[in-house]
């Protein structure tokens, strides 16, 4: 007897074949099941997502038998499919596209038997009983925290916000949270979610060294940073249900975790937890929604979100109960040596201290009084954390004679000046070419750098702190910590440890440096240049200017016995800006409050909803070109809930060009959800049929992005 199968496989949303394609198979296989199938000449790794429930009438001509049956691995459960099947629908993109990328890159290459292989390694059982004389005394804050958390589970399950300071223990929160879900239940599963993994070894480190006693086979991560087999490794162990924690990014909340009770999503804010290629789904918004789905299946499964500076969409579903919320708003800190957040012991929050740079020398970069207080810290031994998110030595170099300046051929963007090897690279699309000797364009010698990076703030604070001397007399040390200092496997971790050992006075870095690090001896946080987000076309440029500007400055005090003298120094020329007065009081409340006020009069998220479309071609004008013509036709046909959706004439992209590829993007904005994505899935057939046309035949690609995170 022969079955009728419908297999997902990883094919574009917009491709000829973006549904599941229908297989034969000589046996009954569960949906969930992994098989390898044949695609054209290839042989690729599908998912059943279903068995036809009458076979006889397809043309077996036209159905091509499965190639293989991944034995040995557990189908995925019907609750992941529902998520795969949501994700793809809501974001616009195929099944195959989301489920296949899903899964680990090397079990698409793995043959049955190589796998059956690896199934075969034995789990060596590393637990031992679970040792709680080092856990740290819980602050009252803390512990009403948890205890409105649990006393929400018996009622109406809401996901949970804990809105905690910076260094008010929201780490110790998860970590009690997380415990008591794995104590009660055996076979229980919990996902703690983070930006960005390389950016919060001191988070990965205390979930492993208290959960240490689960055992290494039980406490896995899950990131793009492990290689192939590590990351395999991880996901069968979650899929089998052998790892009890797992600890991941964005690409985690779609893994395979069949027991999962809690998620956990620290820094819910980051932009970092929306995807930007292929399927653009938020992963904080993924894990309300799993939550939901695994509670369905009858197990209670809750999800708590942590931040400082919650994102807006959340502080509002909090303000009208859709969310409970948890707060947390005094510091906690800790006398003893070495301690990490969650100790016991009140500190409070930097002061903070604006700058007016309208009354400051002409050109200065460091304020003296900003510098004269950076020199006091050296002198008594503490640290100071400059932050300019602005990496190299110069965004431009530039000929004063002529006006050239450092352009990159292949987009519409300029190639920043890195000193240090003596470089002009685009940070668009990698291009690269040694600074030239004299102006291209007129032959000057004299071709100077615009602007300052990280790198030429590195070496002008060191000119500037050339006579400051340490407590034991010797120079001060600084230190660059960014994506350029950083790209060596192991080199971030090295320097974060010297910063930690105090071998380092002045840290000079990027946003890398702004959050989720625990600095002990840091005293001093400056920012240096904030002001350019504040009159950002990019609606969402204030709320996350406020989030970075907090959280770096959450590097400062978290030492008990340096917190009364921590600061926050901001250098900026408009110092009586609304966003400057609110982090001036550390009032979160009243900074989202006057947010919310402007987006709801705009119809602005979360408040409404939008979604942007974006084309890429050989020119401009056929980008716009097919994304008007398209607009145009979905008015034509009155496409589903066009009524109450507004698309705007298409634009090109802030970056309008990136490797000779012209880029536009179209606006499509609805006060209600359902009605922009009925029109959404109704105007893909009108896009792809769109794309056929002749005058559209050097058009690249398009793609749908849902709930973008800039505009």
């Amino acid at each position: 007897m022969r079955y009728w199968l419908q297999v997902v496989v990883a094919t574009p949303a917009h491709s000829a074949i973006a549904g599941p394609l229908t297989y034969r198979s000589e046996s009954l296989l569960s949906p969930g099941t992994l098989v390898r199938v044949p695609l054209g000449k290839r042989e690729v790794l599908g998912v059943v997502w279903e068995v036809l429930p009458d076979g006889g009438e397809l043309p077996e001509a036209k159905t091509r038998d499965i190639a293989g049956v991944l034995d040995g691995l557990a189908p995925l459960s019907a609750t992941w499919r529902k998520l795969v099947t949501f994700t793809a629908g809501y974001y616009q993109r195929s099944l195959g596209e989301v489920a296949l990328a899903a899964l680990p890159p090397q079990l698409r290459e793995l043959s049955t038997l190589q796998l059956a292989r690896r199934l075969k390694r034995p789990v060596v059982d590393t637990s031992s009983p679970q040792d709680t004389t080092d856990l740290i005394a819980l602050s009252p804050q803390q512990t009403m925290a948890l205890a409105e958390f649990d006393a929400e589970t018996l009622g109406a399950k809401r996901p949970a916000l804990l809105f905690g300071a910076t260094g008010s223990g929201k780490t110790e929160v998860y970590l009690r949270a997380a415990a008591k879900v794995l104590a009660q239940d055996p076979s229980a599963q919990v996902l703690v979610m983070v930006p960005e993994i390389n950016l919060t070894p001191q988070l990965q480190a205390r979930f492993e060294a208290r959960f240490a006693h689960l055992g290494k086979e039980r406490v896995v991560a899950l990131h793009s940073g492990l290689t192939p087999a590590q990351r395999l490794k991880s996901w069968l162990a979650a899929h089998a249900g052998q790892a009890r924690l797992v600890l991941g990014t964005r690409m985690a909340v779609l893994a395979s975790l069949p027991n999962l009770r809690l998620l956990v999503v620290d820094e819910e804010h980051d932009p970092s937890y929306k995807q930007q290629e292929g399927a653009r789904y938020s992963a904080r918004d993924m894990a309300v929604y799993r939550a939901r789905l695994e509670t369905g299946t009858g197990e209670p499964c809750r999800v708590l979100l942590g931040s400082a500076t919650p994102s807006l969409e959340s502080w509002q579903a909090t303000i009208t109960g859709r969310y409970q919320r948890l707060n947390m708003a005094d510091r906690i800190g800790s006398t003893a040596p070495g301690a990490g957040e969650g100790s016991a012991g009140a500190t409070g929050l930097p002061t903070v201290r604006r700058v007016d740079m309208n009354h400051q020398p002409k050109h200065c970069v460091i304020a003296p009084p900003l510098l004269a207080a950076i020199a006091q810290r050296v002198a008594r031994g503490e640290q100071s954390l400059i932050f300019l998110n602005r990496r190299g030595y110069a965004p431009v170099l530039a000929c004063h004679d002529c006006g050239w300046k450092s352009e990159c051929p292949h987009c519409s963007a300029f190639r920043v000046f890195h000193k240090i090897d003596r470089t002009l690279r685009c940070h668009h699309c990698g291009f690269t070419e040694r600074v030239p000797r004299a102006c291209p364009s007129c032959g000057n010698i004299d071709i100077a750098p615009v602007g300052r990076g990280t790198e030429r703030l590195e070496e002008h604070l060191a000119e500037l702190l050339a006579g400051v001397q340490r407590p034991d007399g010797s120079a001060v040390r600084i230190t660059r910590i960014d994506a350029d200092t950083t790209r060596l496997k192991g080199a971030l971790e090295s320097q974060l440890a010297s910063v930690h050992a105090g071998e380092v006075d002045v840290l000079v870095g990027t946003q890398m440096i702004a959050k989720g690090h625990d600095f002990r001896h840091i005293t001093l946080v400056a920012a240096i240049n904030p002001d350019g987000a504040l009159f950002s076309s990019d609606f969402r440029a204030p709320e996350r200017l406020f989030s970075l500007l907090m959280q770096a400055g959450g590097r400062a005090g978290r030492d008990a016995q340096r917190s009364a003298a921590s600061e926050m120094w901001v250098q900026t020329f408009h110092p009586e800006h609304p966003l400057f007065e609110a982090l001036k009081r550390h009032d979160y409340p009243a900074f989202a409050d006057q947010q919310l006020t402007e987006r709801q009069a705009a119809g602005l998220s979360p408040f409404g909803f939008s979604a942007l479309i974006r084309a890429e071609a050989k020119t401009q004008d056929v980008a716009q070109g097919f994304l008007n013509a398209a607009a145009l036709a979905a008015q034509a046909q009155q496409l589903t809930g066009h009524a109450h959706v507004t698309p705007y004439p298409a634009v090109p992209m802030t970056i309008q060009r990136v490797a000779n590829i012209e880029r536009a993007q179209m606006l499509v904005e609805s006060p209600s959800r359902v009605a922009l994505q009925g029109f959404l899935a109704a105007w893909q057939p009108v896009l792809f049929e769109m794309r056929r046309q002749a005058e559209f035949k050097s058009l690249v690609r398009w793609a749908i992005d849902v709930d973008p995170i800039a505009i």
